[in-house]
């Protein structure tokens, strides 16, 4: 499964042409476009275009780009009808992304959404508008997408969900969203070029964080926080916490990934982190220069005693709220880690997670566990299936049933 480690410097050129296209045609038919996907089936491409789109884009946007909304990561029915309100009302078209096209979340939603689909522009236009990326040779996804006659894009055999991010997995919603992925795949080879230059960490940014890590667990940081002053990387921490989560987290070892939002979460969180149990290190994700530039005003009252800050742009307020945080934090014996990037742009987003693959890959393996596969995963879909008595797990209804009796 390491596909992914020569995927930015590998992505054909062609790929990239044909996913740009798809992204025009795309545009040009829908309004909304639906990812159905769980995990790393959306959770890469929801990370790069929360993170690169306006923060009210919805509301507010004159992109021609359609508007990326998600569904197939939950199963509320509250969720998904809101979701059909909205459909009801806008051109829209589906990315259905799933290797096997059988995991149940996904599948589901894709089944609903597909009829909503061909009720509303008839079969032969439904099938215009639904694009599958999922296996090249097998599973349920791929055999309807051939029979319904989708376009497809594949998702590579040695490439796992968490990791494909590279991949049309990612790729396609970003381009559709309107973003460009050759500057998201440059930044990404640039980053894939400087790892493999050497395996000395001292030299190797992600061997360092990777060792930094370990070095912060051995010493009795069990948690590590994902922290962020910009709420635009809210989706990259839940991306990174499925990355190192599920990476690192076998046979009753690895970190616990957790994220917060400063300065939000220091009025509820603060206290904890500053003098609750010493089990937590910070990572902090620093973006230098922010898009947009706000201005604190002069008043003439000065009633909030404010004047002081008057000229000084936002996000000076913002850097200076991190440094005194990092300050208080490690005043209070929290380790910090500090990674910044330039700018919040495709290039360095492509860097950052890139970086992201690398690092996490090395840190499971010094826990000794395999980073690429998820054995506990299963767990609650088998409890699942027997409660619901899918044909095939009569044995487990059963006993599962007997357990429920001495609870």
């Amino acid at each position: 499964m390491l596909g992914w480690l020569d995927l930015p410097s590998s992505v054909n050129e062609d790929l990239i042409k044909s996913i740009n296209d798809a992204a025009v045609r795309l545009s040009r038919v829908a309004e909304i476009f639906v990812v159905v996907g769980i995990g790393g089936s959306y959770l890469g491409a929801r990370a790069l275009i929360d993170a690169l789109n306006h923060t009210f884009a919805f509301e507010i946007s004159d992109k021609k780009a359609p508007f990326v909304v998600y569904a197939g990561h939950n199963m509320s029915s509250d969720y998904l009808a809101g979701l059909l309100d909205l459909l009801d009302k806008k051109e829209y078209a589906i990315a259905v992304i799933s290797k096997s096209g059988t995991t149940t979340e996904p599948a589901i939603a894709f089944r609903i959404l597909k009829g909503h689909l061909e009720k509303k522009y008839g079969m032969t236009e439904a099938r215009k508008r639904i694009v599958a990326v999922t296996d090249g040779s097998k599973g349920v996804l791929r055999k309807m997408a051939v029979t319904e006659n989708y376009e497809r894009y594949i998702i590579p055999d040695d490439i796992g969900g968490r990791f494909s991010v590279f991949s049309p997995v990612g790729l396609l919603p970003v381009a559709v969203s309107g973003f460009d992925i050759d500057k998201l795949i440059a930044g990404a080879r640039q980053m894939e070029a400087e790892l493999k230059k050497t395996g000395d960490p001292v030299s190797n940014p992600a061997a360092l964080y990777a060792c930094a890590r370990q070095a912060c667990y051995r010493s009795g940081f069990s948690v590590e926080l994902f922290a962020s002053y910009e709420p635009c990387l809210h989706y990259l921490a839940e991306w990174w916490k499925q990355l190192f989560g599920e990476s690192e987290g076998k046979q009753h070892k690895g970190i616990f990934p957790a994220a917060v939002s400063f300065t939000t979460d220091l009025h509820s969180l603060g206290q904890y982190i500053q003098e609750g149990s010493r089990m937590i290190f910070e990572t902090i994700i620093s973006i230098d220069k922010t898009r947009n530039r706000v201005v604190i005003p002069m008043d003439s009252e000065n009633t909030d005693g404010l004047n002081f800050l008057a000229g000084k742009d936002l996000s000076e307020i913002n850097q200076m709220a991190e440094l005194g945080t990092v300050l208080a934090h490690t005043d209070g014996y929290v380790p910090n880690i500090r990674i910044s990037i330039p700018a919040a742009d495709e290039y360095f987003l492509g860097q950052l997670m890139y970086f992201f693959e690398f690092s996490c890959a090395l840190s499971a393996y010094m826990f000794g566990v395999n980073p690429f596969d998820q054995p506990g995963v299963e767990a609650y879909k088998n409890n699942m299936f027997a409660l619901l008595k899918k044909p095939g797990y009569e044995k487990q209804t059963t006993e599962i049933n007997k357990k429920l009796r001495k609870m």
